[in-house]
């Protein structure tokens, strides 16, 4: 699925992308985030070339997590061209996530 992604390689990979990102930060010791990842899998697959689905640990990359104000995991963001387009907490469906995608392409 996604990529573990770091401060070094996130200003080319997430902020210059052209193509929607979903950003999840998480933390391997939470177990919201343990159910998300089949679903953010299913929906890698799914968007194919049309999207991006990427992980950030928030305690291994803290600067990331602190400059992103993430209080809590899992916490998704979907970036395109720079510009954060949307924020959520919690749990989310891999249809609600897939959509929120398509709308954004």
């Amino acid at each position: 699925m996604a990529e573990k992604f770091t401060s070094a390689n996130f200003e080319e990979e997430v902020l210059q992308s052209t193509i929607p990102v979903v950003v999840d930060f998480y933390a391997e010791w939470c177990g919201p985030c343990q159910i998300m990842k089949p679903r953010l899998l299913d929906v890698a697959e799914r968007m194919g070339e049309k999207a991006k689905v990427v992980e950030i640990d928030i305690d291994r990359e803290k600067e990331l997590a602190e400059r992103y104000r993430i209080q809590s995991v899992p916490t998704f963001i979907i970036f395109k061209n720079g510009e954060q387009l949307w924020r959520q907490s919690g749990i989310i469906s891999t249809i609600a996530l897939l959509q929120l995608l398509t709308d954004y392409q």
